[in-house]
């Protein structure tokens, strides 16, 4: 019997690229999930009531996350270099550092809730007015939104 020199190298090198190529599918559907994967942010729902007064002002919106977990680190605007964020617990307003956003998950800011206090601005914004504001993630860097100026006694969930 005569034995031909390539075949069987040939037969090696199929046989390691059918391995390679099975490792490589076999890692592709390995359990990869959202909570592994970066943030994902949308933000919608922005607004700011008119305020009443010439040195403070209220924000509003919502971030729907479909990924991993970040964080709001910061706020800034050209309206204020004094934002601060809050939230409401208890009926009491407390200053927080940050906010998680949760994984597959949405943070709110609402009239009641958490929300955006703009400080000695730089002057009072009217109905109508858009403000631009800078929100900083940790993981996602910063979202630019525009932020319309309702009426003092705008409600999002009628829309006026």
């Amino acid at each position: 019997m005569r034995r031909r020199p390539g075949r069987r190298a040939g037969l090696l090198a199929v046989g390691a690229l059918v391995i390679a190529a099975a490792g490589t599918l076999a890692g592709c559907g390995s359990g990869s999930s959202s909570s592994s994967a970066g943030p994902e942010l949308k933000v919608t729902g922005a607004y700011m009531p008119a305020p009443s007064m010439d040195t403070m002002a209220a924000g509003f919106f919502t971030v729907t996350n479909s990924g991993g977990a970040d964080t709001l680190t910061s706020v800034t605007s050209d309206l204020s270099d004094d934002v601060t964020m809050h939230a409401t617990e208890d009926g009491a307003m407390q200053e927080k550092e940050s906010f998680a956003v949760p994984a597959e998950g949405t943070l709110d800011f609402a009239s009641g809730g958490n929300h955006l206090m703009f400080a000695k601005l730089t002057h009072k914004p009217e109905q109508g007015e858009k403000v631009s504001v800078e929100l900083h993630f940790a993981k996602s860097g910063t979202v630019r939104i525009s932020m319309p100026v309702k009426s003092a006694t705008y409600n999002p969930k009628t829309g006026h």
